[in-house]
């Protein structure tokens, strides 16, 4: 039975989209992460990839949050499934990586900001 959208409630809503974010770290995240902090050239691609999804989700406008992350990562995940992509069924092989997975390696590094700490702002000069 599907509940209209007016009437999930928010605390299911971001706690679905966070649940979202919590296995795309644990099967994508954490290991592609992890390369990408000993793989420089690795790293970059995920900061553009990153960037382009910030812009794509108006993120110099407002604030991410848990629930556009995980709507992006799962339209892109089913539009590559209507594709016939498939994940890999091992680990990955993260000296290669293809687009796709870069893309979600990169929208699990952006939900890992989202509880982090502000910045202070500036002094006024």
């Amino acid at each position: 039975m599907r509940v209209p959208f007016n009437q999930v409630t928010p605390r299911t809503v971001v706690g679905s989209a966070r649940s979202t974010l919590a296995a795309l770290s644990a099967t994508v995240g954490a290991a592609g992460l992890a390369a990408a902090a000993v793989r420089p050239g690795l790293l970059a691609l995920v900061d553009q990839h990153a960037a382009a999804i910030r812009e794509s989700l108006g993120g110099d406008r407002r604030p991410l949050t848990a629930a556009a992350l995980a709507g992006y990562a799962e339209g892109v995940r089913a539009a590559a499934q209507e594709h016939d992509w498939q994940p890999p069924a091992g680990p990955v092989d993260w000296s290669a990586p293809d687009w796709l997975l870069t893309r979600l390696l990169a929208v699990s590094a952006l939900a890992g900001t989202l509880d982090a700490p502000k910045p202070a702002p500036l002094p006024p000069l």
